[in-house]
């Protein structure tokens, strides 16, 4: 028979709980970035992410004081264009006109300066093959 206190039990769990609570808040309330489309933007400011098809002219470098200077439509092609000056790190190797893309960083008088960018894997927008 165990003569073990259940006090380190009762710890653990309450140590267990207060992470638990923590965590849940961080996913739900914490600093989140909202994902858009260009044709979502409407009067949103400040930091977010644009999911979009890079469009040309393609203008500049992100190293440079100007920037690299490019377009973002909604990947449907649908509604207009979002002006992005990108500085930062060079962008992905898959980066060029038509690809598929999420930009982040602050949007603010109609252009988003941008942070980072990823480039999207074409496939995950088609249908699978159905043999």
């Amino acid at each position: 028979m165990s003569t073990r206190s259940p006090a380190r039990l009762v710890v653990a769990l309450g140590v267990a709980a207060v992470l638990s609570i923590f965590l849940l808040y961080t996913a739900v309330a914490g600093n989140s970035t909202p994902t858009l489309t260009p044709s979502q933007l409407g009067q949103h400011t400040g930091k977010l992410a644009i999911v979009g098809v890079v469009v040309a002219p393609l203008h500049g470098d992100s190293h440079s004081t100007g920037g690299l200077r490019f377009g973002l439509r909604n990947i449907d092609g649908k509604g207009g264009v979002v002006p992005v000056v990108y500085h930062g790190e060079n962008p992905p190797p898959l980066f060029k006109v038509g690809r598929n893309v999420v930009v982040s960083g602050s949007y603010q008088h109609g252009r988003l300066a941008g942070s980072n960018v990823v480039t999207k894997c074409p496939s995950k927008y088609t249908a699978a093959n159905q043999s």
